[in-house]
Order: structure tokens, then C-alpha cells, then sequence
């Protein structure tokens, strides 16, 4: 009776895994994605976009567009390149995008017609395929001045930067005498690195609660419902993240986001196999005795510890589609 509960169960978690990975965004690189982030201080109330330009032409799913920019200032052409239903353009109206689309980089910097409307967060945040190396490019439509950063590159999995204006909209936005040949183009905005290690540390509690949560929930139906035995998951649980997120951090920060996947997936199968090793030892000596019904075995812990994972990981995946930057 007590297998056919156990197998029950296991179908069941198996069921909630695959339908939860059903609902995430269909591509073959569903994991943990990288993000750069830019906070704007002291930016006013004045109506504002912001992007990224990419030092290549594409990154990811946003590209350059591949028109000529002059033909934008025919009507039919604009309302034909800029169609909503075909493409997102982010937070973009139609004649921003087209503003964007026109402006002349230095250095020949790509815009990938993504972009944010940052005077209202004062944030610009790309957390799907950021570009490596790129600028900062606000545009202030009002006055039709755009303000663009040196070039900056992402440094670490997760790279936060900081620009200080200290005033509103364009007002107090150094301008570079000696190169600029005209005023429009050659607004500079100064970007400081910001790392956030209070946002990382609030994700990490979360992705704890959230993994410590699932596994305990999944322990109930194999018949793991013990004090002791809760314990045991739990101390494991805790033990396990704490080690992997503090590698796994280690790794984001020094060698990005290639690095990062390779032992995302390393340090994920070893989690299970500690855990597997840890629960198979040990829960099946605090089972409660009954009856009539047959021990909970060794073989069942394994189970339990790849059903838990799996599931975990499933629902962290689900998560981070609603809360980008969470892992």
C-alpha cells in the first residue's frame, strides 16, 4: 500500500514539474539569465527613455533594425517598421523608437531597439541577453537631446551601475567641449559600478525559503511527516543552498554567465546526490512504526530527493519569469 502511496506521489510531483515548465517561455536555454541594471540619481521628472547601445548588432532575441534610418521620416515607412504586433519595442512609442533609430553613435554602437521609460523609475533594467559592452543613451523628447555614457562593460553575472545627474532632466548634464560637434550628441553621463549586494542577499533568502518550502511540502506525501525527519530535510536544505549559492556567486561575479550555467548544473547534481546520500542514511531511522505497513526504504529517499529537486528547480525557473533578477 505504502509503495503504491510513494508512486502515486511521484507521478503527481511529475506532473506539477512538467506543467511548470510547460508555462515557461520556450527556448533551450531555460535557466538562469543574466541582467544589467543602471539606476539614474537626481534624474527629474522630465519625460525620458533610456537604452543600452550594443557594440554588436544583435544580442540574444533584440537586434539592430536593418532599414535605412533617413527613410523614417516618411509616414508609411515609420508606421510599417514600427508594428506592435510583430515586434516589442519595450516601453517605446513610435516616435521615440524612430528617434533612437537615428541617433548617430561615435564609436558606431548599435541600438536594439529595446528600450525604458526612466523617469518614471528611475532604472533601466535588461535582464534577458544584456549586451557585453555597451553605453547608456537617454533621450528627453521634449527637447529632443539625447545624453550617452562612455563605454561601459558588464562585469559581473549580474552588473548594476550608477548614474549620479544631480538635477532635472538635462540641466546639470556635462557636455564635452573639446570633441562635441554638436550639442544634441555629445551629452555625457558619468557611470559609477554599484554592485548590489543587499538585492543579492534578499534573492538568496527568497530562493531559500522558496526551495526549503517546496522540499518540505513534497516530503508529506512520501510519508516523511516526522519531527526528526523534517529536520534532517531542512539542516540538509539549508546546508546545501548555502553552499551552492555562495559558489554559484562566486562564479556570476568573476567569470559570467557561460561559467555560471556550466556549474549551475554541476553544483545542481551534486546537491542532489549529497541530499540523496544524507536522506537514504537517515530518515528511514525515524520512521514511526505501524503495523501491517512496510518501513519507508533507502530506495524512496532517492526518490524523494530527485522529485524534490526537480520540482524546486521547476518552480524557481517559474519564478524568475515573474520576478526577473531573483536568480
Amino acid at each position: 500500500m505504502m509503495k503504491k502511496r510513494v508512486f502515486t506521489a511521484f507521478l503527481c510531483v511529475l506532473c506539477v514539474f512538467t506543467a511548470v515548465l510547460s508555462v515557461l517561455p520556450v527556448s533551450a536555454d531555460i535557466g538562469p539569465k543574466s541582467s544589467t541594471v543602471v539606476t539614474f540619481e537626481g534624474l527629474g521628472d522630465e519625460l525620458c527613455y533610456g537604452t543600452l547601445l550594443s557594440e554588436r548588432p544583435s544580442t540574444g532575441p533584440q537586434s539592430a533594425w536593418d532599414g535605412d534610418p533617413d527613410t523614417l521620416d516618411d509616414p508609411d515607412v515609420l508606421a510599417e517598421a514600427f508594428d506592435p504586433d510583430r515586434f516589442w519595442f519595450g516601453e517605446l512609442d513610435r516616435d521615440v523608437w524612430a528617434a533612437f533609430v537615428k541617433y548617430k553613435d561615435s564609436d558606431g554602437f548599435y541600438f536594439l531597439q529595446e528600450g525604458w521609460l526612466v523617469s518614471e523609475t528611475k532604472e533601466l533594467a535588461w535582464t534577458y541577453y544584456p549586451p557585453n559592452r555597451f553605453k547608456i543613451l537617454l533621450y528627453f523628447p521634449e527637447s529632443g537631446t539625447f545624453a550617452v555614457s562612455d563605454i561601459l562593460e558588464r562585469y559581473a553575472f549580474d552588473t548594476y551601475y550608477t548614474v549620479k545627474m544631480n538635477g532635472k532632466g538635462m540641466e546639470n548634464v556635462e557636455y564635452d567641449e573639446e570633441n562635441s560637434t554638436d550639442e544634441r550628441y555629445d551629452a555625457w553621463l558619468r557611470a559609477e559600478r554599484s554592485y548590489n549586494f543587499n538585492w543579492e542577499l534578499i534573492s538568496f533568502a527568497l530562493r531559500m525559503v522558496m526551495t526549503v518550502a517546496v522540499e518540505v511540502l513534497i516530503a508529506l506525501p512520501f510519508g516523511y511527516r516526522r519531527a526528526r525527519q523534517l529536520a534532517i530535510i531542512l539542516a540538509a536544505n539549508c546546508g546545501t543552498q548555502v553552499i551552492l549559492n555562495v559558489l554559484l556567486n562566486v562564479v556570476n561575479f568573476y567569470w559570467g554567465e557561460w561559467a555560471f550555467v556550466f556549474w549551475y548544473v554541476i553544483l545542481e547534481l551534486l546537491v542532489f546526490a549529497v541530499e540523496a546520500v544524507i536522506f537514504s542514511l537517515t530518515l528511514h531511522k525515524y520512521a514511526k512504526e505501524a503495523p501491517g505497513k512496510t518501513p519507508p526504504t533507502r530506495t524512496r529517499a532517492v526518490i524523494y530527493a530527485l522529485t524534490a529537486n526537480a520540482v524546486s528547480f521547476a518552480v524557481g525557473m517559474l519564478i524568475s519569469t515573474l520576478i526577473p533578477g531573483i536568480f
